[in-house]
């Protein structure tokens, strides 16, 4: 015969610490059952007495209990409760390896498809899968009445100890902003920050085409930077910011889309200061990172001015289109407020799928399987076109190859595409009215076997090798 547990006894057990609060209450029983406080079979409070003895929604405690039987530390029975588990006993629930054995997706027409990254699956389906069964079974309430602000709370504490690793200096919980994939952030911030009826942006010459078309939706005007190995060049920021009046800067210092340049320290200082000098906000973009990368952010080198966008799309999946804006301290209201004016903030079960799948305990062993997998894609890539003026780098799922002589974007494009393999040229990376040098990107696709992947390689270097001989006239 178990004994039940109180929700007074809950209460009193110390809860303090980081990160989520379902955590801190997991974690705070935890450390009664080591502490034997909590014995084998004892029975846990009800979800909806301990949240109301707490202050906390029941989803809370329900996400608690599900991380203690995740971890073998509780045991969960249908229409009897939660007990604290016997940990020499086998689990109820089959645990699964974080990380399984990889297995590739078919290719579509014959044709492989190198103009975007595709992560493989190394475990993150069967988290995803998992994480929607357990929403299915949430509360019927949770899925018939629009979620309240303090109901994504959870998910926002999630994405700052998501994000703990990056030099970013301190977030709160309410700086962020969740927002659909990191082009909704970027707009959702543009949104927030341009004013009057011809304001202006900035962007490097060649830059990620998202934010050309986040002007274009917003009628805003875009003025071109020009760059060099280090990043955009302070100069003709000063320059060319003072003759249009430029409002915000939108720009990828740790890995430029598409050249992969990372910006070093002492440029974005100094670009950080002509921003400050002018009244520029800076909206940074970092979807892609170096794990190796140790350069402060701008929301470090100017925090009062800086907007910073991240997702899940390049390192986990793109499916979930789950992204964070993230405002400077104290100027989250105005942000959310863009956000729940436009389209009332994401959908709540999305919501709870991805606070499940960010916080399980095998997401950052998945994390780095999967960017060890696409390293070895890369190193592939390397090995057939390194003789030729490749930039890559292991982190980064793309690589940047200016075209030899002979060779022009355009044209080479078109080869390729005769051989079934499909790139993108510098073109789709410049503003309208500027000039791309021949060169072309190349995404990484994982989802293809590793031996496709390098005979499309072997196929570029052929063409790489063989010049079109004609002459146009």
């Amino acid at each position: 015969m178990s004994d039940t547990i109180s929700p007074d006894q809950i209460v009193s057990l110390p809860q303090s610490g980081i990160g989520p609060k379902y955590k801190r209450v997991a974690d705070a029983i935890q450390s009664a059952i080591r502490s034997g406080d909590l014995t084998v079979g004892d029975r846990l409070p009800p979800v909806r007495e301990l949240a109301w003895s707490l202050g906390i929604t029941p989803g809370t405690v329900a996400r608690a209990y599900t991380l203690l039987t995740d971890a073998g530390h509780a045991v969960a029975e249908v229409g009897r409760g939660t007990f604290v588990a016997n940990r020499n006993t086998p689990r109820t629930r089959t645990a699964q390896s974080p990380v399984r054995e990889y297995v590739s997706v078919p290719m579509q027409g014959g044709k492989i498809s190198l103009a975007s990254p595709q992560l493989p699956d190394l475990g993150q389906v069967a988290l995803l899968r998992d994480a929607f069964a357990r929403v299915g079974e949430t509360a019927p309430e949770r899925l018939l009445h629009y979620p309240t602000r303090n109901a994504y709370k959870p998910l926002r504490e999630a994405a700052v100890h998501w994000l703990r690793t990056i030099p970013l200096g301190h977030i709160h919980e309410s700086d962020v902003v969740l927002v659909h994939g990191a082009q909704n952030g970027l707009s959702v911030i543009l949104q927030a920050l341009l004013q009057g009826p011809s304001p202006t942006m900035l962007v490097e010459e060649l830059a990620y085409p998202g934010f050309r078309r986040s002007a274009d939706l917003l009628r805003a005007d875009i003025a071109g930077l020009p760059s060099d190995n280090k990043g955009i060049l302070p100069d003709a920021l000063e320059e060319i910011a003072r003759r249009t009046g430029a409002q915000v800067l939108c720009t990828s210092p740790d890995v430029h889309n598409p050249t992969l340049v990372c910006t070093p320290p002492e440029r974005r200082r100094a670009i950080a200061d002509v921003c400050r000098s002018l009244d520029i906000q800076i909206i940074e973009d970092d979807c892609y990172r170096r794990t190796d990368s140790d350069a402060p952010s701008y929301r470090i080198l100017a925090p009062e001015r800086t907007w910073h966008v991240a997702s899940i799309s390049k390192v986990l999946t793109p499916a979930l289109r789950l992204g964070f804006a993230i405002a400077p301290s104290g100027r989250g209201p105005e942000l959310r407020q863009v956000a729940e004016h436009g389209f009332f903030g994401i959908a709540q079960p999305l919501a709870e799928v991805a606070e499940h799948i960010l916080t399980a305990p095998e997401t950052e062993t998945i994390v780095a399987a999967i960017r060890e997998r696409m390293a070895a894609y890369v190193r592939v890539a390397v090995n057939a076109l390194g003789t030729y003026n490749l930039t890559w780098h292991e982190d980064v799922p793309f690589l940047w190859l200016p075209l030899p002589q002979g060779w022009r974007a355009a044209a080479f494009c078109r080869a390729a595409e005769a051989r079934d393999i499909q790139i993108r040229s510098a073109d789709e990376f410049a503003l309208r009215d500027g000039r791309a040098p021949h060169a072309v990107r190349i995404a990484i696709n994982a989802q293809i076997p590793l031996q496709s992947f390098e005979s499309a390689m072997q196929q570029l270097r052929d063409l790489l090798q063989h010049p079109p001989e004609q002459i146009s006239v």
